[in-house]
């Protein structure tokens, strides 16, 4: 595959080596979602393992109905050729349509949100019933997850030129729109999170939303969605690690990172530069050197010395994180800025440092690196 790319030319004008990287990245995402396509989806993860003699044995594990609706939007951006490689034999249009046909039987709002974008930006001729399917789970009351309601507004956003969404549009926007804190955005909007951690929002919760405000502006001068696309931007990019870190876990009140670790590759490859590129492309304010300095730390990690990125076999590795199993330093600094925002408990960063690699990878992480770098 040779990538072409505005948004890696963009990249290869500050630094030709970040750009090689992407295409690096980009041929490992063919390669792995070749080997994690399995029976018409994609698997939930693939497991490494070290052999004796210095390589690595792969497992996969599970199936996803959500990645495999991420992968779809990914393996859009390439072509037919390429996609019947990965695809064994069939189309990115033909795993969307076997998508459609679990829609009845999904029930999870931010799954059908995902199969309905992928079957717009497919024009796939089951995309009124995705639509249909979309209004139905999302007119149930209830507190809804962040990441759920910002796919809702894209997935409606990718629609509205090829059916009537726009009723389910306004209703989606005003809801994204106003669940936002004063400083970021939490986790859930209307509440049913522990008390705890009602304040605590991840990286996920603050880039979904700027991506679907972001695409919302683009397709309806919309300048409210650009300004709070902008606000929530900032906030990251102001607490962006030194090394080129794009932190986890955020105070809603304040926007200061509660919690930095784990520290995913897939938000320094695909998930940061998605939804600011999209917020460049929308007339937003443009964070290229942040883009840059996210893959700077991918290439070489401050925290690990082991490399993230691997052509044999082509795999990148999930994160680097705290070796804390049963996540006590997320779990006591939530709790801790409860009442105090801000305050620190700097003994855990001793006791717990960031140096563990998580040799796993999921196929969502390279559906939306296809879909951030490639036109």
């Amino acid at each position: 595959m040779t990538p072409q790319s505005a948004r890696l030319g963009l990249v290869a004008g500050r630094d030709t080596h970040h750009a090689e990287l992407l295409e690096q990245l980009l041929k490992i995402a063919t390669a792995r979602l070749a080997g994690q396509y399995a029976g018409g989806e994609f698997v939930f993860t693939t497991v490494g393992a070290a052999t004796p003699a210095g390589g690595w044995q792969l497992r996969n594990r599970g199936r996803s109905l959500r990645y495999t609706a991420i992968a779809a939007l990914g393996l859009l951006r390439l072509a037919e050729a390429e996609q019947r490689t990965v695809l064994a034999g069939q189309t990115a249009e033909d795993l969307i349509g076997g998508l459609t046909k679990r829609l009845d039987e999904t029930t999870g709002v931010g799954d059908v949100a995902l199969i309905c974008w992928a079957a717009a930006a497919a024009g796939h001729s089951e995309l009124p019933h995705a639509v249909a399917r979309l209004a139905q789970l999302d007119r149930q009351p209830g507190p809804v997850d962040v990441v759920s309601a910002a796919w809702v507004v894209s997935a409606l956003v990718a629609a509205r030129s090829q059916a009537d969404v726009e009723e389910h549009l306004a209703v989606a926007r005003r809801r994204l729109l106003a669940g936002r804190g004063a400083g970021a955005y939490p986790h859930v909007i209307g509440g049913g999170t522990a008390w705890y951690r009602a304040h605590v929002g991840s990286f996920a919760d603050q880039v979904y939303p700027v991506q679907a405000l972001a695409r919302l502006h683009r397709s309806s001068a919309d300048r409210e969605a650009l300004a709070s696309a902008n606000e929530i931007a900032r906030v990251i990019c102001a607490a962006q690690g030194p090394g080129g870190q794009w932190w986890w876990h955020y105070d809603s009140r304040t926007g200061a990172v509660v919690e930095g670790y784990p520290v995913y590759t897939v938000h320094q490859h695909a998930m940061a530069p998605m939804a600011l590129l999209d917020l460049a492309d929308a007339g937003g304010d443009t964070h290229l050197d942040e883009v840059c300095r996210g893959l700077r730390w991918l290439a070489g990690p401050s925290e690990a010395s082991a490399q993230l990125v691997l052509d044999e076999p082509p795999i990148t590795w999930r994160k680097v994180a705290r070796a804390d199993p049963r996540k006590i330093v997320r779990g006591l600094r939530a709790a801790v800025t409860r009442p105090v925002p801000g305050i620190r408990v700097q003994a855990l960063d001793r006791v717990y440092p960031p140096q563990a690699v998580d040799h796993e990878c999921r196929p969502y992480e390279l559906g939306w690196l296809l879909k951030t770098w490639l036109a």
